[in-house]
This record gives structure tokens, sequence and C-alpha cells, in this order.
């Protein structure tokens, strides 16, 4: 089975950085791949879902055959439906196939999930519903979102090249406790008689315990700061977030630590992404701030994301939904879903040179130009998802790995 999260493992740091190339040590050059037969061999789960989901899974797909065929690693795919897609083929958002094929491959990367067709089911018969089981299922508990703006895309942001640039931070998010998962939750009726709806925001000490000990590793082998973001002036879960905070940051002395409150830091975001190195947080918190951060980079279509357990197969996924109003059109930037099946190569895997491969491929094709609408900009070529793939490859089969 796949390698899992290990607190003494790699650093977590970004796919990308601002001169990654250099980093990667690949240089453009013809390749020829090789005809041996491959010496790894990983079983992965595709699950396109709904939207543009399967449109940027075939393009990952095919960017993963090449990187793997050049790296000698072969790939068996088992694609399954989760969503709205499993609805429609079986009434349910995660047929038990689904998950058992999970559970049995190496890793899983999947497209995207909901669409307005499905908005009005009941919340056990949504596609989202779908996904929810699916995290807790593969028990995936730390989910890693890096937000970088790349030298090439500082101008596809909304705030001032001076506040964007060099923004380089990760998002690690709790994955599958607090109010997505909390009990009890429904819906009644008050003392008054009037309906209501509720939900319950509810962490355990190991929940919260295992998250950090993840966090304060990441940071230390960043640039040393962690924030914690909780609303600890307000609820009591997150007076509790704090004090297991606190109490596991005392195994940490040489990570910087600090709290904000999560109404301030989204605020502090936008208003100076720099400050901030890595960020922990609870699950419907980093929800929103993470999606806040993707968009300090010019387009929520760039930002991959892996959700890690302590055993099992690690989940790897774009940041961005399903896009239904663009679905089927040849629109949609697959790079978020490109540069997550770099991260499954790289933490779910541990094929870190296959994994560089994808990343350096990415940025040459940024730096040749093409773009996507979502990141396009005046001087730039505008293409569409199909074709973005192909420059992707292109550059996967030109970049070779550098004698230096």
């Amino acid at each position: 089975m796949a390698s899992c999260l290990q607190l003494n493992a790699k650093p977590f740091t970004p796919l990308v950085s601002p001169n990654p190339l250099s980093k990667h040590t690949f240089k453009l050059g013809r390749v020829r791949c090789s005809a041996a037969s491959p010496s790894k061999r990983y079983t992965i789960t595709l699950l396109p879902g709904d939207g543009i989901g399967p449109e940027v899974i075939s393009v990952a797909k095919n960017v993963l055959n090449l990187a793997a065929t050049i790296e000698g690693i072969e790939f068996k795919y088992q694609e399954m439906p989760v969503g709205g897609n499993a609805l429609d083929l079986t009434g349910v958002p995660l047929p038990e196939e689904t998950l058992s094929a999970a559970k049995q491959s190496d890793a899983v990367l999947l497209g995207a999930i909901g669409g307005y067709k499905w908005d009005k089911n009941e919340k056990h018969l949504k596609p989202e519903t779908g996904l929810l089981k699916l995290r807790e299922g593969l028990k995936v508990f730390a989910n890693l979102r890096p937000a970088v703006v790349l030298p090439q895309l500082v101008d596809a942001s909304t705030l001032k090249r001076e506040v964007a640039e060099g923004v380089d931070l990760m998002v690690i998010r709790e994955l599958t406790g607090g109010i997505y998962f909390g009990q009890p939750r429904g819906f009644g009726t008050n003392e008054n008689g009037e309906e209501i709806g509720f939900n319950t925001e509810v962490y355990a000490a190991y929940e919260i315990d295992r998250i950090a000990r993840v966090a304060f590793e990441t940071a230390r082998k960043r640039q040393g700061k962690l924030c914690s973001v909780d609303k600890a002036n307000v609820l009591e879960a997150s007076m509790f977030w704090r004090k297991r905070i606190l109490e596991i940051a005392l195994d940490y002395p040489d990570v910087e630590l600090s709290h904000m409150y999560v109404d301030n830091a989204a605020m502090q975001l936008v208003r100076n992404p720099k400050q901030f190195d890595t960020i922990v947080t609870n699950n419907i918190f980093g929800d929103i701030l993470s999606d806040e951060a993707s968009m300090i980079t010019g387009s929520i279509g760039m930002l991959p994301s892996a959700s890690l357990g302590e055993s099992g197969p690690g989940l790897f996924e774009p940041i961005h939904g399903s896009a239904p109003d663009i679905a089927g059109q040849d629109k949609a930037n697959p790079l978020a879903t490109v540069l997550s099946a770099a991260m499954l190569l790289k933490y779910g895997l541990g094929e870190e040179n296959a994994a560089k491969r994808i990343e350096a491929a990415v940025l040459d094709t940024l730096n040749r130009g093409f773009r996507t609408v979502d990141i396009y900009s005046s001087g730039t070529k505008l293409v569409g998802c199909k074709e973005m793939g192909e420059e992707v490859l292109k550059s996967v089969d030109s970049l070779v790995p550098s004698p230096v």
C-alpha cells in the first residue's frame, strides 16, 4: 500500500517555489523513453467526478503516464464513480465499490464533485456527502494546501504586485473532525415551536494533537513559523483547540508559534499574506481560508492539495470545484490537477524525480507563455484545457535531469 503520513518524513513544502526550475535541476533536451521493463508498479484509483473533473483528470493521467514511462514506473488505474456521477449511476454519492477500490490502491486522484443538478437533493444524496465519506473512509485527517505566487502569474493576482509577489505559504487543515462531522446535527423544533437546524463543532484532544504535530513538523522544515487560527474569544471548541496547540508546542521550542482569530486571519491574508509561512486550523476555517489564499495566487485553478492519514492511501485533488458553468467547453485549467498528481508522486508514493519532472514541466509551460482563460493576460497565448495538457506533455518529455 501507499506510503502514509509520517511525522518524521520529508518536509511538506509547496510544490512550486519562486525559482523552481533551478531548484529542480532540470533542463531542456529531448528524452528517449526507455524500453526497459518498469521497476516499480502502483495502483491508482481515479475519481473523475463531476463538472470539469473528467477533463482535468484526463490531462493529469496523460502527464502521469509520460512521467512514469520516463522514470521507469508503471501505473495500473481503476476509474470509479463518485459524487453526482455516482448518484446518477448507482443512486448513492459514494458506492461501496468506490471506497473499497480507493482503500486497496496506492493513491487516489480526484477531479471535482458537485453541480447544480443535485443541489436540491437531500443531504445524504448530495455529491459533497460522497466526498466527506471518502475522506472519512480513508481516514485522511491532514489536508495540505500550498499557496505560492509564481513569478509568471504575479500579475494575475487581484492584489497589488508588492503585496502578492513572493507569497509562499502552506495551509494545514484538519479534515475529518469539527463541525462537518460533529454530532448531534440535524433539524428540529425549539421551545417556541420554530424550526431549527443545528450542527456541532467538537474536537477530541487526539484529533487536535495529531494535526498540530503535522503542522509543527511542517513549519520546522519550512521557515520555522506556525500560526494557529481559531476563534478562542467566543467558541469553547476553539479555546480547547488553543489549549492543545500550546501543549504540543512545548515539544517544538524551535518553532515560532502565534495565534490569530479567524476573522483577523481572513483580513491579514489579503492585507499582508507574506507574514504567514505555515497556518494550522480546524476543518471549517481551513476550508474557507485555503480558498481565500488560493486567490492570492491568481487562480484557484492553479492550486493542488494532498490529504494524508496515518496509514493507507492518500487523497490528492485540486482545490477548485466542479465549475459546471464551463464543464465540457474545454475552458478548465488542468494545472491544479496536474500538480496534485505531482503531490501524489511525491507524498503518496515517494517518487521524487517523477514529481519534480511534472512540477518543472508546469513551470516550463507557463514560461513559454501558455495560459487558460482564468490566468490569461495580454501578451500570453490563450489555450484550452486539452492544449494546455499537450503543452505540459511536451515539457515533461523535454526536461531532463541536469548532470550538474
